[in-house]
C-alpha cells in the first residue's frame, strides 16, 4: 500500500512539475519591433523602404513563431505603415512586461551583409542578452547565406531603454545591389524571418508544437 501511494504521489508531483514548467513557458513575452514606418522610411534604396521590409519580415517571424511554437504571447509595436517613436516603443513593451525585445531593420552604406546588436552599456542581465542575441546572430546566417558582420554592441535607445534583454538585427545592406536583389525575393524574406524565429525559440527556450 505505502509502494502504491508513493507511486501515485510521485506522479502527482511530476504533474505539478510539467504543469508549472508550461505556465512558465506560457509566460514568455516577445516583443517584436520593426524599424521605422510611417513618415520614417528609414534607409530607401534599389526600389525599396526599409520600412516596408522590416515590416513584412516582422509578420512572417511572428506567424513562424506562433504556427510552429509555442509558449509565449507576441506584441507587435506596429503591424501596420503608421509613424510610432522609439520611446512609444520601449514604453509600450516594458509595460506590456516583455522578456524579450527584437528590432528588426535593414542596413545602409555598408559593403554587404548580416550584423546584430546589443546595448554597450553595463547591466544585470548582459551575459543572457547576448546569449540569446548570439543564436537569433547565428540562426539567420545559417538560413539566409548573409555574410556575417558580426555581433557588435552599441548605444542605441531600443537597446538601452528597453527592460527585457534585447537586440537590433540588420539585415542586409538597402543599397547594395545584391543585397537589394535577395530582399525583393519573397523566398528570401522567408529566409530571414525563419532565422529570427527559430534563434529567438531556441534562446528563450520555447517549445516546438
Amino acid at each position: 500500500m505505502f509502494l502504491f501511494v508513493s507511486i501515485i504521489w510521485g506522479i502527482a508531483l511530476t504533474s505539478i512539475t510539467i504543469s508549472h514548467n508550461v505556465v512558465e513557458a506560457a509566460n514568455t513575452r516577445i516583443y517584436i519591433d520593426p524599424g521605422h514606418g510611417g513618415s520614417d522610411p528609414g534607409a530607401s534604396a534599389n526600389g525599396l523602404q526599409e520600412k516596408d521590409i522590416m515590416l513584412e519580415i516582422a509578420l512572417k517571424t511572428r506567424d513562424i513563431l506562433n504556427e510552429q511554437y509555442s509558449g509565449h504571447t507576441i506584441k507587435l509595436s506596429r503591424t501596420s505603415d503608421v509613424t510610432k517613436s522609439l520611446n512609444a516603443r520601449t514604453n509600450e513593451a516594458n509595460n506590456w512586461g516583455a522578456n524579450f525585445f527584437v528590432s528588426i531593420h535593414i542596413n545602409a552604406g555598408n559593403p554587404t551583409g548580416y550584423e546584430s546588436f546589443t546595448w554597450n552599456g553595463s547591466y544585470d542581465n548582459k551575459e543572457r542578452t547576448n546569449a540569446t542575441r548570439k543564436t537569433i546572430h547565428n540562426e539567420t546566417v545559417e538560413q539566409t547565406g548573409f555574410t556575417d558582420r558580426g555581433e557588435k554592441e552599441a548605444n542605441l535607445h531600443v537597446l538601452r531603454e528597453s527592460s527585457s534583454p534585447a537586440t537590433l538585427t540588420e539585415n542586409g545592406v538597402i543599397d547594395n545591389a545584391e543585397d537589394a536583389d535577395k530582399l525583393k525575393n519573397e523566398a528570401f524574406i522567408e529566409e530571414i524571418a525563419q532565422g529570427h524565429a527559430e534563434g529567438i525559440a531556441k534562446g528563450l527556450g520555447l517549445p516546438a508544437k
